[in-house]
């Protein structure tokens, strides 16, 4: 199962995992996601992250599950004294506490399987980063959860990947935020982190890789 897989990252790494893997797609219907979907012959549930209560029920039919990739985020570009208390909740709802409710649920398919979770964090989880004050937090607070979770479960494997800048749409709106201009070049592809992602899956069972970093060639 992988959420956010409409486009960017997450549509990378779908594409990365459908050779070896039967897929599920989580989030809110779209065409973009249909389309995805189709592309590799996989299914789609609808599942809203900023709705946690409903979670449950969205994914009590699921129960086995091998992996479960956590790729679906929001950034709210803004400083501490730009943010609003707005911007910081909803980041928490989606980031956060969406992908907490997520993995509680289906905790027993996991579980049936010894299976692997894997979220998709950031640079920003490691190191605040200037003009992303809300998303910082939510990503400290996920690789916290990420932690708790590898500690308390031990029959699962659970991995950390903290990837640099990314060329993604999210990308091109904090650099307009910036003031600068917009050139993929210069950042990850998503092609590369979704091979990174789908390395750390493939990885031999009696291997638990419990974090990764990545950063565009050139940048510390």
């Amino acid at each position: 199962m992988i959420t956010g897989a409409s486009r960017g990252l997450g549509a990378a790494v779908a594409a990365a995992l459908a050779p070896t893997h039967t897929l599920v797609l989580a989030g809110r219907p779209s065409s973009r996601l249909d389309a995805v979907a189709e592309r590799h012959g996989a299914s789609t549930l609808t599942v809203d992250l900023a709705d946690a209560d409903a979670i449950p029920a969205a994914v009590e039919s699921v129960d086995e599950l091998d992996v479960l990739v956590h790729n679906a985020g929001v950034a709210f570009p803004a400083r501490v004294a730009e943010s609003t208390v707005e911007e910081w909740r909803t980041t928490m709802e989606v980031n956060v506490i969406g992908a907490v409710a997520l993995t509680l649920a289906l905790l027993p398919a996991l579980r049936a399987v010894g299976g692997h979770v894997v979220f998709v964090n950031s640079g920003s989880g490691i190191n605040a980063s200037p003009g992303l004050a809300s998303y910082s937090g939510s990503k400290f607070a996920l690789r916290s959860f990420a932690d708790s979770l590898r500690n308390d479960e031990p029959a699962l494997r659970v991995t950390s990947v903290h990837p640099g800048r990314i060329a993604t749409e999210m990308q091109e709106g904090l650099v307009a935020y910036e003031g600068g201009t917009y050139d993929p070049s210069r950042f990850l592809s998503p092609e590369t982190v979704a091979r990174v992602i789908a390395d750390a899956v493939h990885s031999p069972p009696d291997g638990h890789i419990h974090e990764v970093i990545v950063r565009p060639r050139g940048h510390s």
